[in-house]
């Protein structure tokens, strides 16, 4: 048995269903499938009986669940002993950090690497990619995933975003709002260089609903959160928020969900392939676990 095989099962039978595991290996659901029937082939035991609304764990399944997990947890073990003989650079885990990630994500996964020093930038997922692509960042959270076999990347937040408005024209709107309603404000956006993917993704999604996008903002006039509010206060222009803006809000501002969820937006960890560093692992690890115990919003 190998160490993936294991680990599959077990995401299994904590996910109830194959689909939802699949999810969260970040595999096709086919892919995991395949493993699972190889890793009963290999024992000659039938271990999940699939069904229609997911899988049961047969007696034999039962059995290798508790050894698995022991396995695991021994596996875990042994990475952490070796990991004073690993490089792990200078002690210091350099993160790049985008705007309005969910106030309790990083603190949660600091705490998981108490003994490292952090140093957090705040960059653009262009900018990201690029400074992880130079060695000058070791981890990144960017909103678009990087293509290219040279760096590694895993989805950690997923958020259903929604609107700020001023409150008298969110109290005229109701909630949830209507994308279509918000024809005739301005979109307060962000410099489309700063995350392409992201910025087209939004685009297209407003202009389905009949919005229009506006001009460009200039690459050189970097987003300041703290001018959305009185873009927004005036009542002429609305912005996007995610649900925990990690920000106060003034009397003259509601944040409103959008009906039908039509914008997630979602970040991801990103990090070389070659890096074999414990403290990036750990990190990404407890990232991880945070999205699975749905700590995100």
């Amino acid at each position: 048995m190998e160490i993936r095989e294991l680990k599959a099962f077990v995401a299994v039978v904590e996910a109830g269903a194959m689909s939802k595991a699949a999810r969260q290996l970040h595999v096709s659901q086919p892919a995991l499938s395949q493993t699972i029937t190889a890793l009963e082939r290999r024992l000659g035991v039938r271990l999940l009986v699939r069904t229609s609304t997911g899988v049961q764990v047969t007696d034999a399944g039962a059995t290798l669940l508790g050894e698995a997990r022991a396995v695991l947890a021994r596996h875990d073990q042994a990475l952490a002993a070796m990991a004073r003989h690993t490089a792990t650079g200078s002690g210091v885990l350099r993160v790049g950090v985008p705007l309005e990630l969910p106030p309790d994500l990083l603190p949660s996964a600091l705490a998981r690497l108490p003994d490292t020093r952090v140093q957090a930038r705040h960059l653009s997922s262009v900018a990201q990619v690029a400074a992880l692509r130079a060695g000058e960042l070791d981890v990144g959270l960017v909103r678009e995933r990087p293509a290219g076999p040279d760096l590694d990347a895993v989805l950690v937040v997923t958020e259903d975003v929604g609107v700020l408005l001023a409150a008298d024209l969110a109290e005229k709107l109701g909630s949830p709002v209507r994308l279509e309603d918000l024809a005739g404000l301005e979109w307060f956006a962000f410099p489309r260089a700063g995350s392409p993917a992201w910025y087209d993704e939004l685009a297209a999604i407003l202009r389905s609903h009949g919005l229009d996008v506006g001009p460009e903002v200039p690459e050189e006039q970097r987003l300041i959160v703290e001018l959305k509010i009185p873009a927004v206060s005036a009542g002429g222009a609305y912005a996007f928020a995610p649900p925990e803006w990690p920000y106060p809000l003034p009397d003259t501002v509601r944040w409103v969900p959008l009906a039908g969820t039509p914008i997630v937006r979602r970040t991801w960890a990103v990090w070389p392939a070659t890096s074999h560093r414990r403290d990036v692992a750990e990190f990404v690890a407890a990232l991880e676990d945070h999205r699975r115990n749905g700590s995100e919003v």
